[in-house]
């Protein structure tokens, strides 16, 4: 009998340990699941993040388009304004036509000539 104890303890030991090799087993596979899954939901949340993150980047983005073309548009009114302002009153000088004839700028036209001959 005593051999047949002998050799049902190695075996008893054997099977022990592979209860213990497969509850660590069991364990790690729960610890890596639990971690994956930590994972995941960390990952879902940084990409909802990032998401917004965009969407808010690109609302400020048409926001700042918007105004820098309500702008733009204002100064183009402003400046077709004057030209329209500049040119009406050159039309009117045309058509008085006042200061095309040499008389009528001789001062002007003298002075140009005779600027050679003047002396500091």
């Amino acid at each position: 009998m005593s051999a047949s104890a002998g050799g049902d303890s190695p075996a008893l030991g054997s099977i022990d340990a592979l209860k213990r090799v497969k509850a660590t087993e069991t364990d790690w596979d729960l610890k890596l699941r639990a971690a994956r899954g930590a994972a995941e939901m960390e990952t879902a949340r940084l990409k909802d993040e990032s998401e917004e993150a965009v969407r808010t980047a690109q609302q400020e983005a048409e926001a700042e388009r918007a105004r820098a073309v309500q702008a733009a548009r204002a100064d183009a009114d402003r400046e077709a304004e004057q030209i329209l302002v500049d040119g009406s009153r050159a039309a009117e000088e045309a058509a008085r036509g006042e200061g095309k004839r040499p008389a009528d700028r001789a001062t002007e036209i003298l002075s140009t000539v005779l600027a050679g001959f003047t002396t500091d």
